[in-house]
């Protein structure tokens, strides 16, 4: 009896310096995240940033995917009333069938080659619709969500656009989804084939509308954006509104089939694309080689993934980062597309193995979900220390010289790395 005891007593004491050894490096951590001056610079320029709702300063558009990902701090830097008006502007120009638009514009600023609809309740501006992706409806569903997580005003939902309410419209839009861009074969939502969370399709040419080369596909960035979207609908539905489906269930078997057609357990990551009428790439060409950051980073928001899981995905967004001289964990595929394979798109350039904030910033928080704060601080100083470094949120970076590319205000990236920053004190915070 007296070693059984002894051996329990061994263990308790284990597990009890373990404990302690934990918090010791948890509190060590916080300090070191509360007390990082770089967070403070980059978050007192995001805000200065955010004073527009273009994606940046040289966009003239609105877009809701980037929007969705910059509205907490836009509430940082304006009233919340302007916030909500430049929501509103997507219901007032929702398609009769529920579909939304990526971006509005001013009328006397809509110079770029898209097909403008346009709208009475919304005089004075146009609107244009990317027709290859499918994640306006989710990102608009998932930043009515935030903007009343932020400022607690869900009188939103009861705005009256055309005769129909706010929340009545976010249900349409869900079922636009359901009805237009969903698979019943395998339970799961449907796009053009575009690179990751990406939208222009291979071919060459306008590459984001769908036309006759179109090949039609299921991705893990669009189901769980959508996943995420279910989810905010049904945290912000009022009780007594009555849905027109089961969201719970439907969510329950898109995650099922993600898991189940998606997933690749063997290789810990998620297969590029599951073709529904062939692949638009050669025969020779293994696609499934290549690593989708942040569909992957999205799915873990959405919690398709196990912890287990979530650290071997984050291991190897950085070991595709360690093989280019210049990346972060926003590396968005890796290896890229050879040009002979995505004529539209060379290899090392925007979404084709470009390096975007806007995306890796968003893995902090999918990792601190899952307990994993070391492996969040260490993931985001790189992309908070390069924004320093460039004195500016760039749109992208060229992963083999370290470039800024594309536009030098980009909002989404400024957007991403505030909200990180906040959630990450937030936890440092808890740790006193």
């Amino acid at each position: 009896m007296r070693k059984k005891y002894l051996f329990i007593g061994l263990a308790s004491l284990i597990i009890g310096l373990s404990a302690h050894a934990q918090t010791a490096e948890n509190k060590a951590l916080a300090r070191a995240i509360l007390h990082n001056t770089s967070f403070d610079t980059v978050q007192a320029r995001a805000v200065k940033l955010l004073s527009g709702f273009s994606a940046g300063t040289s966009y003239n558009e609105v877009w809701i995917r980037d929007f969705n990902t910059f509205i907490k701090g836009s509430l940082k830097a304006h009233p919340k009333e302007e916030v909500k008006a430049t929501l509103l502007m997507f219901f007032k120009i929702q398609g009769s069938d529920g579909n939304i638009v990526d971006g509005v514009v001013e009328s006397k600023k809509a110079n770029v080659g898209y097909n403008y609809r346009h709208s009475d309740l919304l005089p004075g501006w146009e609107a244009h619709k990317n027709t290859v992706e499918t994640d306006q409806e989710s990102s608009l569903v998932q930043a009515v969500f935030k903007y009343i997580d932020v400022t607690g005003d869900a009188s939103i939902l009861d705005e009256q656009i055309g005769g129909k309410s706010v929340i009545s419209r976010l249900e349409d839009a869900l079922n636009y989804i359901m009805k237009d861009r969903w698979s019943a074969k395998y339970g799961m939502v449907t796009g053009a084939t575009t690179i990751d969370w990406g939208d222009v399709q291979p071919e060459t040419g306008w590459g984001v509308a769908i036309n006759q080369k179109t090949k039609w596909a299921i991705d893990i960035y669009d189901n769980a954006m959508f996943a995420i979207a279910i989810h905010d609908f049904m945290q912000i539905k009022p009780k007594t509104y009555k849905t027109s489906r089961n969201w719970a269930t439907v969510a329950a078997n898109l995650k099922a089939n993600v898991r189940k057609y998606l997933w690749d357990a063997g290789a810990q990551k998620y297969i590029p694309h599951l073709y529904l009428d062939g692949s638009p790439f050669t025969k020779d060409f293994n696609e499934r080689e290549i690593l989708y950051t942040g569909g992957s980073v999205c799915a873990i928001l959405a919690g398709f993934n196990t912890r287990a899981e979530v650290i071997a995905i984050n291991r190897q967004m950085l070991a595709a980062a360690a093989k280019a001289p210049h990346a972060t964990i926003g590396l968005t595929v890796y290896p890229p597309y050879p040009k002979e394979q995505y004529p539209n798109m060379a290899a090392y350039t925007y979404q084709n193995g470009g390096d975007w904030t806007w995306f890796g910033g968003r893995m902090p928080e999918a990792l601190l979900q899952y307990g994993l704060a070391q492996q969040a601080y260490n993931d985001l100083k790189p992309m908070t220390d390069r924004t320093i470094a460039n004195k500016g949120f760039f749109e992208w970076y060229n992963v083999q010289t370290g470039a800024p590319s594309g536009s030098g205000s980009f909002r989404g990236e400024a957007g991403v790395l505030y909200d990180a920053i906040i959630q990450l004190r937030a936890w440092a915070a808890k740790q006193k």
